[in-house]
């Protein structure tokens, strides 16, 4: 059964006592689970800018790191300017993404590297931004949407690539991880899961999401890493759910506006809202000020559609969720230098692609690492 599937081509913290989140987990609240030795988690900022390897040094003499409490394995965040926190980090953050390093070594991940990504920027305009977010909503409310049962799992398959800093030999330059294939698994309470990602996994056959983690965790699902489960108690009020997401996320990302973009556009990518909650997500993302359409964006799979955006005044980055322009059923997402940013003595130039992804498939399965088209396999 096959949910919010495009129709066209060949596609598509919580802080506080309820969640006992450590400091470090707000910022990291979008980050995977901690992985086993030798291998690391991706950090909240779907591809975040890099932090001085001094600061670093610094900070890990000043306050010894704590492993963030998380989930499971979210996408990555798009690259955005942090302050520099006090966090040891185990691996070494650049401009884009996490290259995964051990001790002061650096490895690469298990996805070739090539050129920097680069698109033309569209044209943004705030004209027409609720009347196309109405559209979005009654498209995804018309869509095929099944629910997620007992036993069940929520399935999704896209395609991505990133921009980074790649250094080598002391000299650093842009690069890009090339575009490929993510599938992750999900039982609806996301207590079991599975994900197949070269970018992360050491083994083609992917590794296990099931919790509780390799440090015996059980991290509570919240707006960051939802569950289907946590997403079906969600108010679908769009004033009241935009301002649990403001509460809820407040101190994270540059500006409380961008962070609650953000945290809607992660919704849409990587989880399986319920039928009745999509409109609520396009209501309130038309709530949250500097909101704009972009009139042409691509996504990973080469698809051009229209873009519901919002600049980040801080990184210069353009946060793009890319829809088809007739049928109105999300595509993918993309993140866009639309302002010049140096980094390291990087000089990151407009239309510079930090990151793109395309939802090539999002269905409701009755096993783990069973497709749409295929049962699922034994292990």
């Amino acid at each position: 059964m096959n949910a919010n599937t495009p129709r066209h081509g060949s596609a598509e913290s919580e802080s506080g006592s309820q969640f006992e989140w450590e400091q470090d987990a707000q910022l990291l609240s979008r980050t995977a689970r901690d992985l086993p030795s030798g291998r690391h988690q991706f950090h909240k900022e779907r591809l975040m800018a890099q932090i001085h390897e001094q600061i670093q040094r610094d900070e890990r003499t000043a306050a010894p790191a704590a492993p963030a409490k998380t989930r499971r394995s979210r996408l990555p965040r798009p690259a955005i300017t942090l302050p520099a926190m006090a966090f040891g980090l185990s691996a070494v953050i650049v401009a884009g993404i996490v290259t995964f390093g051990d001790g002061d070594g650096v490895r690469e991940s298990g996805v070739a590297t090539g050129p920097a990504l680069t698109t033309d920027i569209g044209t943004a305009t705030t004209k027409g931004v609720p009347q196309l977010l109405d559209q979005i909503s009654l498209a995804a409310a018309e869509g095929d949407h099944p629910t997620v049962k007992d036993g069940q799992y929520v399935y999704i398959e896209s395609v991505l690539a990133d921009t980074f800093v790649k250094t080598v030999d002391d000299k650093s330059a842009l690069a890009s991880h090339e575009l490929h294939k993510r599938q992750i698994w999900e039982s609806a309470d996301g207590v079991e899961g599975w994900l197949i990602d070269a970018a992360v996994n050491e083994s083609s056959e992917g590794e296990t999401l099931t919790l509780p983690d390799e440090q015996g965790n059980t991290p509570k699902a919240h707006l960051g890493s939802p569950s289907y489960d946590y997403l079906t108690k969600l108010t679908t009020d769009p004033d009241a759910l935009l301002a649990k997401i403001y509460k809820e996320t407040e101190g994270q990302g540059n500006t409380p506006d961008q962070q609650a973009f953000s945290t809607i556009g992660d919704l849409l990518a990587e989880s399986y809202p319920p039928a009745e909650l999509y409109p609520a997500l396009f209501e309130a993302a038309a709530k949250i000020p500097g909101v704009v359409v972009v009139d042409d964006a691509v996504d990973a799979a080469g698809r051009h559609g229209v873009a519901v955006a919002r600049l980040d005044e801080t990184s210069g980055q353009r946060e793009e969720w890319i829809f088809d322009k007739k049928s109105h059923v999300y595509l993918g997402a993309r993140n866009v230098q639309v302002k010049p940013l140096k980094e390291e003595g990087i000089l990151i130039k407009p239309g510079t692609v930090n990151f793109t992804m395309a939802i090539k498939n999002r269905a409701v399965v009755d096993g783990m690492k069973e497709t749409p088209s295929a049962p699922a396999q034994a292990g």
